[in-house]
């Protein structure tokens, strides 16, 4: 999952400011070309899935690999064409933020067993330790040599060391032979495929009240201090504000990991929701550091569960018979939901001159899905093993 630094919004943001000036690019052009390049990528996300059942995880997570390594150094050594451009963001977003998220996902999803809430609280705060090791190795890459020299290093790293690394420790998760004895299962070999899924409700409110999660993260952490320089606070306050939700989020994740041994997953996620929409509803309001502190508080630890939800439902539910197609339609979902949300929060800044009308609408609709939560059922399958 760390791997997929080159292709989000987060990487891509840090060598946003130098790219810009060595290409040349307009800052509207540049947010037209990543739009597109995160809806269009989000449709790698199904065909990943698929190749995950047919072909298996190490061939096709070790190719995605090496394609991704290949377009981050043709990409360091762009010279300026925008339609090439395009093209190689594309690429990334569709290898990296979609593809090669299933397949860490998948990974996962298919080796937990009946205990996949507490790994996946533990995957979830490694990949949040990860990520933040990387932000810290690149922005001082960038700086310290240019955006194309870091780009290029990191291309290295996947195809010398992410790659070999995957081909020679991942392993296919066991299916039970004839003679298999319950006990030894640790992935139930059956469950729903994904036309089946769909027609669940579970998939669309976890796959709903997750791609709803990322559009309100997406369009608040891209606008975050400006939000917050509404409220009055410095852009110093602002970096706190981001750490602070960053740690809780990581203490929110193991949390979730533990609770997923005594509570359900739907009231898991109907808890987080509701801490979400409180969160959202109170930052307008905001005056004082202690308010600020419980908002980071909410947004923090709402934002570590969902997380873990998102990584742990989908085995859980719908058993690992499609496993790789069913989180390929459900990554695909908060990828389309990400590209929106910095779209919805910008159009909503240039029409009232404010973000507080945007978080005061999506607040009840967070709201909403946390009480269908609490009333859904996850399918029989899930009963039944």
């Amino acid at each position: 999952m760390a791997a997929t630094l080159p292709g989000r919004t987060q990487g891509l943001g840090l060598i946003t400011e130098p790219l810009l000036r060595d290409l040349g690019l307009d800052r509207v052009v540049y947010a037209d070309i990543n739009l597109w390049a995160t809806l269009l990528g989000a449709a790698f996300c199904l065909p990943a899935g698929w190749l995950f059942d047919r072909l298996g995880l190490r061939l096709t997570t070790a190719s995605i690999l090496v394609l991704l390594g290949a377009v981050v150094w043709r990409m360091s050594a762009h010279a300026g064409s925008v339609a090439i451009f395009f093209i190689l963001v594309l690429l990334t977003r569709g290898l990296g933020q979609s593809a090669l998220s299933v397949a860490s996902l998948t990974i996962v999803g298919k080796s937990s067993g009946r205990r996949v809430g507490v790994a996946m609280g533990i995957y979830s705060a490694l990949v949040t330790i990860l990520f933040v090791g990387a932000f810290q190795l690149v922005g001082h890459a960038v700086i310290g040599q240019g955006w194309r020299r870091a780009w290029a290093e990191i291309a290295w790293v996947l195809l010398a060391g992410v790659t070999p690394l995957t081909v020679l420790f991942l392993r296919e998760a066991k299916t039970p032979g004839a003679g298999a004895m319950p006990e030894a299962i640790n992935v139930a070999p059956e469950g729903l495929d994904l036309a089946r899924a769909l027609r669940t409700p579970a998939f669309w409110v976890f796959g709903g009240a997750t791609a709803l999660y990322g559009l309100v993260a997406s369009g608040l952490g891209l606008f975050n201090q400006a939000v917050l320089a509404e409220r009055g606070f410095d852009p110093k306050t602002y970096y706190s504000f981001l750490s602070g939700t960053t740690a809780i989020g990581l203490a929110g994740q193991l949390l979730c990991g533990w609770l997923s041994t005594r509570w359900s997953m739907p009231r898991l996620l109907a808890l987080a929701m509701i801490l979400y929409s409180l969160g959202l509803a109170i930052l307008p309001l905001i005056r004082t550091i202690p308010q600020l502190g419980l908002c980071a508080v909410l947004v923090g630890l709402s934002g570590g569960f969902i997380t873990v939800l998102f990584f742990a439902i989908w085995s859980h539910a719908f058993g690992s018979l499609e496993l790789g197609r069913i989180q390929g339609a459900a990554q695909m979902l908060t990828v389309f939901a990400s590209a929106v949300g910095p779209l919805l929060f910008a159009s909503c800044f240039a029409r009232f001159h404010s973000y507080t009308p945007a978080l005061w609408t999506l607040a009840p609709i967070v709201l909403l899905l946390g009480a269908v939560a609490l009333r859904v059922r996850l399918p029989q399958f899930h009963e039944a093993t």
